[in-house]
């Protein structure tokens, strides 16, 4: 009978050395942009609401609008000090994407684990020329580790790149 071995490791590998790579600046617009739509939207029905019930709604509906605007407003900081945050690095053996402000998130997905990629274009997205990538691993039905706000160029060269990796 082979003998139990359980050897404790002390030379981890240092991920904060990583060079991250940025998300494409394009997809700020592409946040801000659907942020800005959906308000727009909100906005139009508080005023067609307020417009229709003006004698039932209370005097106070201003500052309805005073804290939608606040809330837009920290909406769009989130994401403007969010963005600046996502990052991700490709390297030999796997693939490691981080983002977060309050909680902060590193994903790292080996390749040997990946079972497929999914490159996908969202339609304010496809105008910019942005694409995303979604990689599978296997014993999951959700996927494991998206990035989104690469350019579609890139995209397809990882998504090549990963699935000769996980090809071989």
């Amino acid at each position: 009978m082979e003998s139990f071995k359980n050897i404790e490791i002390l030379d981890l590998p240092d991920i904060t050395s990583l060079t991250f790579k940025k998300i494409h600046r394009d997809y700020l617009k592409v946040l801000l942009g659907s942020v800005c739509l959906i308000t727009l939207v909100v906005i139009v029905a508080l005023f067609v609401v307020n417009y229709n019930f003006q004698e039932v709604l209370p005097d106070f509906i201003s500052y309805v609008y005073l804290g939608l605007f606040l809330v837009f407003i920290l909406i769009i900081l989130f994401i403007w000090i969010g963005f600046s945050r996502r990052k991700f690095s490709i390297r030999e053996k796997d693939i490691s994407y981080k983002s977060g402000v309050l909680i902060k998130k590193t994903t790292t997905v080996p390749f040997s684990r990946v079972q497929h990629v999914e490159l996908d274009e969202a339609p304010i997205s496809r105008l910019f020329k942005l694409a995303s990538i979604s990689v599978f691993t296997a014993g999951d039905s959700s996927d494991d580790l998206v990035i989104k706000g690469i350019k579609k160029t890139e995209a397809l060269k990882i998504k090549e790149f990963i699935s000769e990796k996980i090809n071989e």
